[in-house]
């Protein structure tokens, strides 16, 4: 018997908020850097290499920030909304 999703990774669940903010801002800061770098410089021959460095930088900033949005939006506002 073959298993249906070979690539399944076990962690604690306290681990979940990390792994969800680190993938988010991966995602968005590679996003937001190849949108800025199309309206700023356009389409170029570095357009990948710069790419690059300005998601590493991004990357920096974007992780805490989202972590801390994260838990202030869980914790403060979240919270204060009744769900049904």
């Amino acid at each position: 018997m073959s298993n249906p999703n070979p690539l399944r990774l076990r962690t604690r669940r306290k681990y979940y908020r990390l792994i969800f903010t680190c993938l988010m801002a991966l995602m968005m800061s590679l996003i937001i850097s190849a949108a800025l770098i199309l309206v700023k410089a356009g389409y170029s021959e570095h357009f990948f290499a710069d790419l690059l460095a300005s998601w590493g930088l991004a990357f920096v900033f974007a992780w805490p920030s989202a972590y801390v949005c994260a838990y202030l939006v869980q914790e403060h506002v979240l919270s204060r909304i009744e769900f049904y």
